[in-house]
């Protein structure tokens, strides 16, 4: 799923795993197994909090796997934990995300459904063209 058509408004020095963590997961194409039923959208806010978000990749030189923290408020995704983090989930879980952590970036979508989600990411880490998936957790 894809959340292009929704507005996306508006990582210091962390550890290189981590940082390749968030740019994996900000590459997500959140196409995931988790889903909700047909029609069924949440209340607004119903996704509010931290999850915790593990990216594997799947193709390219990048780390194997990273986790990092994410806040959700609202219809606003944003970093629990440093470098640039922008997105929005949508009242039915379809999440849309970027990170930015210096020159390396990375974008990602899936679906977020109670408490976890799950998607896919692609982004440019470190100048490798990395992709894979990720899942997520509310904590």
């Amino acid at each position: 799923m894809s959340i292009s058509a929704l507005a996306i408004k508006s990582f210091s020095n962390f550890q290189v795993r981590a940082t390749l963590g968030l740019l994996a997961l900000a590459t997500v194409a959140f196409t995931s197994g988790v889903s909700s039923p047909a029609g069924a959208a949440t209340r607004p806010g119903a996704y509010d909090g931290t999850w915790n978000v593990t990216f594997t990749t799947r193709a390219g030189n990048c780390s194997a796997t990273n986790s990092a923290p994410f806040n959700v408020s609202g219809t606003q995704v944003s970093s629990a934990g440093g470098g640039k983090v922008t997105g929005g989930v949508s009242a039915n879980g379809a999440v849309s995300v970027r990170i930015s952590v210096g020159a390396s970036a990375a974008n990602g979508t899936g679906r977020l459904a109670g408490n976890s989600g799950a998607g896919r990411w692609s982004g440019i880490i470190s100048g490798d063209k990395c992709s894979g998936t990720w899942q997520a957790s509310r904590t």
